[in-house]
């Protein structure tokens, strides 16, 4: 079945029921934005914007036999290109006073559950790891998917939520933070609370570049709450977000330690593999922290921001008006991964050295007296017009060396030669390779 035909299936048949039943039907779209994320993870966003967007407002608007659709997701929609034509939508936010009740049970729902079930002793286990959410000013509300299974385990407490779905696209967002974002999550994970200016209408195209936009799609996926009275202009006033409760917390908690203790695993190894000068493990750890912690969009981003031209040979990393180049972006990339090494070696980065600048280099602490290897590194990003391959990019990285005498700047300061060990990085998107 190809992608027009499959359109037109909802509308077909909303059509049949309405014949067959004389009831108008209704619509239940739920998790729009699965299929979206994963058209953005995976590159074809155009394709799959496209397809939704027919599919919507076939669906939804020019289907007289509708009664109503209710479209459900995380990622806002009222300003999303592909409902740019559903004019006539009602978004209901984790702000809204409207169904604030319905988003999950109150306390008093819950407490005639337990009672039902014979549980009523477990009230306050119950509070402590399934409330906590509040919707439009309302709190003391439950998660409903994880009080459904605890009433079904007869009572066993477990974090039942934690297991409904990928959180690859926050997966992504929260790895590529800064610091202050970083910071941010141990003090929520630490069980303490942030203040944060939330804008409910951040769309999937503003996730990694505009400031702030994870916080609400933490909020709006359910990692996050923002208990108190709603403010009477959510975007310009700042709120108070912490985990909701101990479900959630236990959830955050081995989802951050799982994404970064993999990441600090292969930052370990990049490091030791250029001290010990193997060029293959250097470049299957740096390979995976790029997949894990960057976008291959990243460096070409600042090139495209700046209006520059990609950096070539001779030239500064960064353009007049400051934006970084690609080589700018990986130099900064691979002298934080090498920062562990401080214990031992002096890192440095654009220092002079024989007739020019070297991008690092490694020097061992004790200099000319240690016995541990020094390491000159040239970073280049892969450019098309001059070169077939990577290998290519490594070759001009390591011929750079070799033509501006670096060897030779740490030779004069009484570091053996046969100490010395070169490293040409290449970089082209997310590929790298060492030589």
């Amino acid at each position: 079945m190809d992608a027009d035909t499959c359109v037109g299936v909802p509308n077909l048949l909303c059509g049949l029921l309405g014949c067959y039943w004389g009831v108008r039907p209704v619509v239940l779209i739920d998790e729009y934005d699965t299929p979206m994320e994963h058209s953005w993870a995976k590159g074809f966003w155009n394709e799959a914007s496209s397809f939704m967007g027919d599919l919507m407002v076939s669906t939804i608007k020019d289907d007289p036999s509708l009664e109503r659709g209710l479209i459900t997701g995380i990622a806002c929609m009222g300003r999303e290109s592909i409902f740019s034509e559903l004019n006539s939508l009602k978004v209901i936010t984790t702000s809204s006073t409207r169904y604030r009740t319905y988003f999950g049970f109150t306390q008093d729902e819950v407490n005639e559950a337990l009672a039902e079930y014979g549980l009523d002793e477990e009230s306050e286990n119950v509070r402590r790891w399934y409330d906590g959410y509040s919707f439009g000013g309302e709190g003391n509300i439950y998660n409903p998917w994880s009080i459904v299974n605890f009433l079904d385990r007869n009572g066993v407490l477990d974090a039942y939520w934690a297991d409904t779905s990928s959180n690859g696209l926050l997966s992504d967002v929260l790895r590529r933070g800064d610091a202050v974002l970083k910071r941010d999550l141990e003090e929520l994970v630490g069980g303490g609370e942030i203040r944060k200016t939330i804008d409910e209408q951040v769309v999937f195209s503003e996730l990694y570049s505009k400031h702030g936009a994870v916080w609400a799609l933490l909020l709006a996926s359910g990692f996050l709450t923002s208990p108190g009275p709603v403010p009477m202009e959510p975007k310009l006033e700042v709120r108070p977000l912490r985990l909701a409760n101990f479900e959630v917390a236990l959830t955050f908690d081995n989802m951050v330690r799982d994404w970064f203790i993999n990441a600090w695993a292969d930052l370990d190894g990049f490091a030791k593999a250029i001290v010990n000068g193997d060029t293959e493990a250097a470049t299957r750890h740096l390979s995976k922290v790029v997949l894990q912690c960057m976008s291959h969009l990243d460096g070409r981003k600042q090139v495209a921001e700046s209006g520059a031209k990609p950096h070539r040979k001779g030239t500064s990393k960064h353009d007049k008006k400051g934006g970084a180049h690609p080589e700018g972006f990986c130099h900064g990339l691979a002298l934080g991964l090498l920062v562990c090494l401080r214990d031992t070696y002096v890192v440095t980065s654009n220092r002079e050295s024989g007739l020019g600048r070297c991008d690092i280099t490694l020097v061992p602490l004790d200099g000319a007296n240690s016995a541990d290897p020094a390491a000159i590194i040239e970073l280049k990003a892969f450019d098309p017009s001059e070169e077939k391959s990577l290998i290519e990019t490594v070759t001009r990285a390591k011929k750079q060396i070799e033509e501006r005498g670096h060897v030779e700047g740490l030779v004069a300061k009484g570091i053996g030669r046969e100490r010395i060990r070169t490293y040409g990085v290449a970089f082209r998107g997310k590929e790298v390779l060492i030589g």
